[in-house]
Parts: C-alpha cells; sequence; structure tokens
C-alpha cells in the first residue's frame, strides 16, 4: 500500500504588462482566477486585485518601462506568488523613475494620490526594492496566511483607516464646494 501525502502547491505567476492601462485588466483577470483556483478567500483576492491595479497604475504614472524602451512603450512585470506557509505577495517590477514610492498626502479634492495609503490600508506589509540596473520593485505583503480563517476580514475598518474628514469638519469648505470643479 503506498502512502501518498497530499502537499500545497505554491501559486505563482510572473507576467509582462503593457506600460500603460492596457494590460491592467489581463493582469488582474489572470490573478483572481489564478488565486481562486488556489483556493484563496475571496476577500484577499479582492485586495490582492485592488492592491495589482493599484501598483501597475503607480509604475505606468511614476516609472519607466523596462529595458531600453521608451516611455510609453514596453512593459513592466507583475507577479505574485503564495508561499507554502500561505503568504501572499505581490510585486510590480518598472525601469525606475524621477521618484521613489512613497505615500502622499494629497488634499481631500485631489484626484490622485491616494494608491499607496491604500495599500498601506490593507497589506499586511509593503516596500520597495532597488537592483543595480535601476529597475525599481514593489512589493506587498497582501496577508501573511491565506490559509487562516481571519485571512480578509481586516477589510471591516478599511474605511476608518482611509476615510477623508468629513467636510463639516474642513474650515471654509461646505458641503456643495467639495464637488465644485471650479478652480
Amino acid at each position: 500500500m503506498a502512502l501518498v501525502v497530499a502537499q500545497e502547491v505554491p501559486t505563482s505567476s510572473s507576467m509582462a504588462v503593457p506600460h500603460g492601462p492596457a494590460g491592467v485588466g489581463e493582469a488582474r483577470h489572470r490573478m483572481r482566477k489564478q488565486l481562486r483556483t488556489g483556493g484563496v478567500a475571496e476577500s484577499v483576492i479582492d485586495d490582492a486585485v485592488l492592491i495589482l491595479s493599484e501598483l501597475l497604475s503607480n509604475a505606468c504614472k511614476h516609472g519607466r518601462p523596462l529595458g531600453d524602451a521608451l516611455s510609453g512603450d514596453g512593459d513592466v512585470r507583475a507577479a505574485w506568488r503564495v508561499e507554502s506557509g500561505g503568504r501572499l505577495t505581490v510585486e510590480v517590477t518598472d525601469g525606475g523613475g524621477p521618484t521613489r514610492p512613497a505615500p502622499a498626502t494629497p488634499s481631500v479634492t485631489a484626484h490622485g494620490g491616494r494608491g499607496l495609503n491604500i495599500i498601506t490600508a490593507l497589506a499586511d506589509d509593503w516596500g520597495v526594492r532597488d537592483d543595480a540596473r535601476g529597475e525599481v520593485t514593489v512589493w506587498v505583503v497582501v496577508h501573511d496566511d491565506v490559509h487562516d480563517p481571519d485571512a480578509g476580514h481586516r477589510r471591516d475598518d478599511f474605511a476608518t483607516r482611509v476615510a477623508a474628514p468629513p467636510v463639516h469638519a474642513i474650515p471654509g469648505l461646505g458641503f456643495a464646494d467639495a464637488f465644485d470643479e471650479r478652480g
């Protein structure tokens, strides 16, 4: 009689994504499908897909494509893996840029600048890794153990961690002013 031991196989993927919005949907779809097949909780998958989108958007907005491609051409690299212990990590690598990735403090009416703050609120950890070729990788530990029964339940307090102050708490700004697009 043979003894068969089932072993969890780590889920991982790496793909080239066009430098620009064109490949983000494909990357999100592939990640969602692969993590779902790997048995990752839907709430963790939702967080991972949002994090991937933010990282790809930042790479395309602030970084250069990999290799010798001119700005706007070429690719960035998206990768994710679930290690045997259950840790889910997402990485996006670009050709570097004029600034280092860092959370911003946008105004309440700003149209952007919240991506890394969202990542900080959703993730267990994140950081930036540079290499000798000038490539920059932003890595995010989405969850330390996707097999933990509480994985993904951090979302309950997400709104309190990233919410802007209420309009009435901002001096000189009324409710109608918050939606006024005139400069």
